[in-house]
C-alpha cells in the first residue's frame, strides 16, 4: 500500500503542476523550469551570501569620499577656548540655552561670520554656523542647571563662508 500511496501523491503533484502551467499560459507568463535540488538551492544561497554585491561596496565608498571632500573644502580652521561662566548668572532653568546662544556669538564674530541682510545681498545664500551634536552633548551633559565653565572648540569654515563647530580633539 505504501508504493500506491507515493505513487497517488506523486500524480495528484504532478496534476497540480499541469493546472499551474496552464493558467500561467493562458495569462501569458513564462513555463516553469524544474525547481533544483534542496542541496543545489543551499549551495547558491550560501554563495550568494559570501560574495557582496558590487553596488553595495559603492554605496559604502561615497560616504568616505564626501568626508575627503569635506576636509578639502576647508579654507580655515581653527581652535578656541569658550568661556561660558557668564551663563551662570542666569536663572537655573536657563543656563544651558544662554551657553549655547553664548558658543553662536562667540563663533560668529571670532570667525567674522556677516549675519547682516542688504538689500543687494537678498538673493545669495548667507553663510550658516552648523553646531555640531558633539558640542550640543557636551553643553547639556549635566542637564539645564549646570553647563560647563569653559569648552573647547574647533571651527571650520569651508569656501562658501559657512562654519562648523566641533568638539575640540581630547575632549
Amino acid at each position: 500500500m505504501k508504493k500506491e500511496d507515493k505513487e497517488k501523491v506523486q500524480a495528484s503533484e504532478e496534476a497540480q503542476d499541469e493546472e499551474v502551467a496552464d493558467v500561467s499560459k493562458e495569462k501569458g507568463a513564462v513555463e516553469e523550469v524544474e525547481e533544483p535540488l534542496e542541496e543545489e538551492t543551499a549551495k547558491e544561497t550560501v554563495e550568494t551570501e559570501e560574495i557582496p554585491a558590487p553596488a553595495e561596496e559603492e554605496e559604502a565608498k561615497p560616504p568616505e569620499k564626501k568626508k575627503k571632500e569635506e576636509e578639502e573644502e576647508i579654507d580655515e580652521e581653527r581652535v578656541y577656548t569658550i568661556p561660558l561662566e557668564k551663563a551662570w548668572v542666569r536663572p537655573p532653568k536657563k543656563r544651558a540655552p544662554r551657553a549655547m546662544h553664548m558658543i553662536r556669538d562667540f563663533i560668529t564674530k571670532h570667525m567674522k561670520l556677516e549675519m547682516r541682510v542688504e538689500e543687494e545681498e537678498e538673493k545669495e545664500e548667507l553663510p550658516k554656523l552648523v553646531i555640531s551634536k558633539d558640542v550640543n552633548e557636551k553643553v547639556w551633559s549635566r542637564g539645564i542647571q549646570k553647563p560647563p565653565r569653559k569648552i573647547r572648540v574647533r571651527a571650520a569654515k569651508d569656501k562658501d563662508g559657512n562654519v562648523t563647530v566641533y568638539l575640540a580633539e581630547g575632549e
